[in-house]
């Protein structure tokens, strides 16, 4: 690839701050936050071919911080143990350094970009308020001499090129998004080593031990053992020879998709999107390849990968109030208001909800399912959500409290894809006005009957309490193993 051609399309890059680039000879710096993987990564593709074109050096920075937004050992644990697989293959491989810091990126990132002399800093795109806050405190806080870039590696069509505007719905994104997929849903080039090395390509972090410091702190929420982390292994479910998505498991998720007894039908992809391990861009690619043979398929799939994903990356980015009641159309503000104080059925606390000491075993099992599992199905999902606000004093309450929980178990959670699956359970985004009732108003209505109607709530159920039985014994089992290796030392 010449260097004058660009590695990366312009319409996926912002420029958020133009330096004064009276050292361009400073080296190069990603920091990597939303899209933790070496290959199929727009951000890291831009930042080495910047750095090539300069005849500088690159490093990738990441910040960890002491808290966020309620992450636990679930959270923290995936996460780092899959950046320890990609520190060690980003210095092997292509040996650009990777930096980790702890504490507030605002002062980490800065102090970074002053100490090394930094011409650039390049960054992925989240639609998270915390993350554009400290964006915007970066732009203020850096030397004048830095740029600041922004590249959208998460999104197929980039948020700000499918559309300029809060979208109403699916119905009206789709569109916008299929217009620009031939331009944008392209392969990939190959990630360059770069040209000029860094002082030290060699950065000692002591993993195990910073890994085993936040497991500890937050263990309340423990780890999972159905999803492994890293590039590798999301690869290896996504297209994987045993147990593949697109190779395995694909032509039952026409049918299946939607029926919680049959989870196995689902991509399993969720984990490594979120911490975007794995691109979705990598994903439809392979899709597409497949798609002769399971044409409905790779279309339902296709729609939930792009057009679902992308327009709550819409949500998030044009709504500011994404996770609150005033995030809401003004109808459902109303309806919802209307029967704010409608008498409930029943009334529980967070407490108990988390702890699923509710009537109906049905919503018990799934509260169950996202504690031990980290998950939950999607269908199951809507009407969890939906019976917290039957259940609650109000939708900001009921609201609330969704939100908590699915940030807290959910191993994907702090998503957009979460925030406007609780928006759209009790606040009716990106969905219509239905039959009023009482308690809902004209926000849609699920319950038990017509889940009964969907599909087998008993095996469900029966499914949920052997997963929580085994997922209990292997706890009861964990400190055993952990005695019998500090005796055999």
């Amino acid at each position: 690839m010449s260097s004058s051609i660009p590695a990366v399309q312009t319409g996926r890059i912002r420029v958020l701050k133009q330096g004064a680039d009276s050292n361009p000879a400073g080296p190069v710096v990603y920091w990597m936050f939303r899209d933790q993987r070496l290959r199929d990564n727009w951000a890291l593709i831009h930042a080495v071919h910047q750095a090539n074109q300069r005849e500088v050096p690159v490093a990738i920075a990441f910040n960890l911080f002491n808290q966020f937004k309620g992450a636990k050992a679930r959270h923290f644990g995936f996460m780092l143990r899959g950046l320890k697989k990609l520190h060690s293959d980003v210095q092997s491989n292509f040996q650009i350094p990777f930096f980790l810091f702890q504490g507030e990126a605002v002062d980490t990132i800065p102090s970074f970009l002053k100490d090394c002399g930094a011409s650039l800093l390049v960054t992925d795109f989240s639609p998270l308020r915390e993350v554009r806050q400290w964006k915007e405190k970066l732009c203020k806080s850096v030397n004048d001499a830095v740029s600041i870039h922004e590249v959208d590696a998460h999104n197929v069509v980039p948020v700000w090129v499918a559309s300029d505007k809060l979208e109403y719905g699916a119905r009206t994104i789709r569109g916008k998004i299929n217009k620009k997929l031939p331009e944008y849903l392209i392969n990939f080039p190959e990630l360059s080593t770069p040209k000029r090395k860094w002082a030290s390509s060699s950065n000692f972090i002591d993993w195990d031990n910073l890994i085993a410091s936040v497991v500890r702190q937050g263990a309340e929420v423990p780890e999972l053992e159905w999803c492994q982390p890293g590039e590798q292994e999301a690869l290896e479910v996504l297209m994987g020879n045993k147990n593949g998505f697109l190779t395995t498991r694909l032509k039952n998720y026409t049918t299946d998709r939607n029926n919680p007894v049959k989870s196995k039908a689902l991509s399993g992809l969720s984990p490594y999107l979120h911490f975007g391990q794995i691109s979705a861009q990598r994903c439809a690619l392979e899709a597409r390849k497949v798609r002769k043979l399971y044409p409905q398929a790779v279309d339902a799939f296709l729609e939930e990968l792009i057009i679902r994903r992308e327009l709550a990356d819409n949500f998030c980015y044009y709504q500011p109030h994404y996770d609150s009641l005033q995030g809401a159309w003004e109808w459902a503000r109303k309806t919802l208001m209307d029967h704010a104080s409608d008498k409930r059925q029943h009334i529980y606390t967070r407490e108990q909800l988390e702890n699923a000491q509710t009537a109906d075993p049905l919503w018990n099992a799934s509260q169950l399912e996202m504690v031990h599992y980290g998950k939950m199905h999607g269908f199951m999902r809507m009407y969890w959500a939906k019976k917290i606000l039957e259940w609650t004093n109000g939708p900001e309450e009921a609201l609330a409290i969704s939100i908590y929980l699915n940030d807290k178990y959910s191993i994907d959670g702090r998503d957009p894809n979460g925030y406007v699956g609780c928006m759209w359970s009790i606040c009716g985004v990106h969905d219509q006005g239905w039959q009023e009732r009482p308690v809902f108003g004209k926000i849609r209505y699920m319950n038990y009957a017509g889940c009964k109607r969907k599909f087998d709530v008993d095996g469900y159920i029966a499914y949920i309490k052997r997963l929580v039985g085994e997922s209990k014994k292997r706890k009861a089992e964990a400190p055993l193993d952990n005695k019998a290796k500090q005796l055999n030392k």
